[in-house]
C-alpha cells in the first residue's frame, strides 16, 4: 500500500495590477536623483509635521501602546516621545502624528490623497527590523533604503489615484496608502513575489473605509487618524503574508465578490503609467500653512490682500471666490462648523483667517479662534463659484494646478483687484521657492519639541544628504528619542 501524498501547492496566478505592483515594489531601481532629492524632503516635511502634532492633547491621546505599558523593548521608536513599540502598532503612531495637522504633502488626481502616510509604515518596520537584525549580527536598514521605499510607496498610491477614483464610490483614499504601505512593508520584511501579491491582496480585500467622516455633517477626527490606521493595519497583513498566510489570487477581478465588482461599481482598476518615480518627482508641499491642498492658493490670495482690507472689514458686501471643481465638492461649506477638523476643511474659515489674520497656523482651527465673530460673518459675504479652466488645468498632466482667486466688494462700489493664485508654493512649478522653506519649516517644527543642542544635532545630520543617506535608520531614529 503506498502513503499518501500531499496534494501538490496550487501556484497563485494573482490578477496583473497585483503582480506589477508587487514586481515594482521587489525589483524597480530608481533612476535619477531628483526623486531622492525630493524624497529627502518629504523625510524631513513629515517628521517635522509629526513632531509638531505633538503640541496637540487630540492627537497624542491617539499615543502610545494600546494597552498601557505593553511597550515593546528592542521595538520600533516613534520619534518624539519615549515609546518603543510593536511595529504595527508604532506604524499607527507615526502615521497619525504626520497626518494629524493635515500638513505633509498631499497629490492630487481623479483621487487625492497624501502619500507621506505611508512613512508611517515604512519608518516603523525599518527601525524595527534593523535594530532585530543588528541585535543578531545583521546588517540594518539606511536612511536611503527608507527613501526608496518611500518613493515606491508614493508612486503606488498616487499612480493608483490617477485614474480610479474611489471617493467618486464613496470610499476613502487611506485604502490606497493600505496598498502602497503593504507591499513596500511586505518587502521590507523579505518578502518573496507570492507574499507581497499575497500581502497585497489581502489588502485590497480588506474593504475600504467611508469618507463618511471627511464630509458634513459628519466631518470629524477620525480623518487625521485613517491613515495612522491604514498603515497599522498594512504592516499586520504584511507580518502575516511572510508567515505563510494565503492570498486571493482574483481579489480585484473577482465576478461578484472582487474588489471592483462590489465596491468600484465594476469597472476596472488601472494604473494609468508605468510605476517610476513621477509620483515623487510631482509632489505638492504644503510649506506656508496647514490648510487642505485644494485651499492653498486661497489663503495665498487672502493673506495677500490682508493689509488692504484688514481695517475695511464693516465695509464689505461680498467676497467674490473662484475654484475649481474638487474644492466645491470638498472644502465648499456653509453652516456651523463643529470641531477643528470641520473648520480646516472648509474653504470659507480658511479664507476668513487669512482675511482677518493676515497668517493660518493650525491653532486657528481651535475653538478659541473659531469664536471670533468675525469670521462667520465674512464667511455670510462669501460667494464661491467655479471657473471651468481651473477645473481643466487642475487635470491637466502638464499643468497640475491648483487656481483659486479672490475679489472683494466694498459698500462704496469699490473693489480690490481680483488675485489670482495658479500654483501654490509647493508645487513642482515652484521648487526653487519653495524648498528652502520645507527646510525652514521642518527646523522650526523640531524647535517645538527638542532643546537647541539636540535640535542642532537633528539639523547638522538631516540636511547633510550624502551622510544622511548612510546613516543607519536606527542611528537616525535615535536622534527623535525625548
Amino acid at each position: 500500500m503506498s502513503t499518501p501524498r500531499e496534494p501538490a501547492q496550487r501556484e497563485m496566478i494573482f490578477d496583473p495590477l497585483i503582480v506589477e505592483i508587487a514586481e515594482y515594489a521587489l525589483h524597480a531601481e530608481i533612476e535619477g536623483e531628483e526623486a531622492y532629492q525630493i524624497a529627502h524632503h518629504v523625510l524631513l516635511d513629515s517628521l517635522g509635521t509629526g513632531l509638531l502634532a505633538l503640541r496637540f492633547p487630540a492627537c497624542t491621546k491617539h499615543l502610545g501602546p494600546i494597552v498601557p505599558g505593553a511597550e515593546v523593548l528592542g521595538g520600533a521608536r516613534v520619534p518624539g516621545t519615549r515609546y518603543e513599540l510593536d511595529p504595527v502598532q508604532a506604524a499607527f503612531n507615526i502615521g497619525c502624528m504626520i497626518r494629524w495637522l493635515d500638513y505633509n504633502d498631499t497629490w492630487l488626481a481623479a483621487e487625492w490623497g497624501h502619500p507621506s502616510d505611508n512613512l508611517g509604515s515604512i519608518l516603523a518596520v525599518a527601525d524595527y527590523v534593523s535594530r532585530k537584525r543588528m541585535a543578531e549580527g545583521g546588517v540594518p536598514f539606511t536612511i536611503k533604503d527608507v527613501l526608496t521605499m518611500a518613493i515606491k510607496a508614493h508612486e503606488i498610491q498616487g499612480v493608483l489615484a490617477l485614474e480610479n477614483s474611489l471617493n467618486g464610490v464613496g470610499l476613502d483614499h487611506v485604502h490606497l496608502v493600505k496598498v502602497a504601505s503593504t507591499a513596500v512593508a511586505t518587502v521590507m520584511l523579505g518578502g518573496t513575489k507570492e507574499e507581497v501579491c499575497s500581502a497585497v491582496s489581502n489588502a485590497w480585500i480588506d474593504g475600504a473605509s467611508l469618507r463618511t467622516y471627511r464630509h458634513a455633517p459628519n466631518t470629524g477626527p477620525r480623518k487625521s487618524w485613517a491613515a495612522g490606521d491604514a498603515t497599522s493595519r498594512a504592516v499586520r497583513l504584511a507580518f502575516m503574508a511572510v508567515g505563510g498566510e494565503m492570498g486571493y489570487a482574483s481579489a480585484l477581478t473577482a465576478p461578484n465578490w472582487g474588489f471592483q465588482d462590489v465596491l468600484f461599481e465594476g469597472k476596472t482598476l488601472t494604473l494609468a503609467r508605468p510605476l517610476r518615480s513621477y509620483v515623487m518627482e510631482h509632489i505638492l508641499f504644503k510649506i506656508s500653512f496647514p490648510a487642505e491642498f485644494h485651499a492653498q492658493t486661497a489663503v495665498e490670495c487672502a493673506l495677500t490682500l490682508h493689509d488692504r482690507i484688514k481695517d475695511r472689514l464693516v465695509d464689505i458686501t461680498k467676497i467674490m471666490l473662484t475654484t475649481h471643481k474638487s474644492a466645491l465638492r470638498i472644502i465648499d461649506k456653509k453652516g456651523p462648523l463643529h470641531n477643528p477638523a470641520d473648520r480646516d476643511h472648509c474653504l470659507q474659515y480658511m479664507v476668513a483667517i487669512g482675511l482677518l489674520y493676515g497668517t493660518l497656523t493650525a491653532e486657528h482651527y481651535e475653538d478659541d479662534i473659531a469664536a471670533d465673530s468675525r469670521i462667520d460673518a465674512l464667511r455670510e459675504r462669501m460667494v464661491v463659484v467655479e471657473n471651468e479652466q481651473y477645473s481643466k488645468d487642475y487635470l491637466d498632466p502638464d499643468k497640475r494646478s491648483i487656481a483659486n482667486s479672490i475679489q472683494i466688494y466694498f459698500k462704496d462700489g469699490t473693489s480690490t483687484e481680483k488675485i489670482v493664485c495658479e500654483y501654490p508654493i509647493g508645487h513642482r512649478r515652484r521648487r526653487a521657492e519653495g524648498l528652502p522653506k520645507v527646510i525652514d519649516k521642518f527646523k522650526a517644527n523640531v524647535q517645538t519639541r527638542f532643546p537647541r543642542k539636540q535640535t542642532e544635532e537633528i539639523m547638522k545630520i538631516s540636511l547633510d544628504y550624502e551622510e544622511l543617506i548612510q546613516t543607519t535608520v536606527p542611528a537616525y531614529m535615535s536622534l527623535f528619542v525625548i
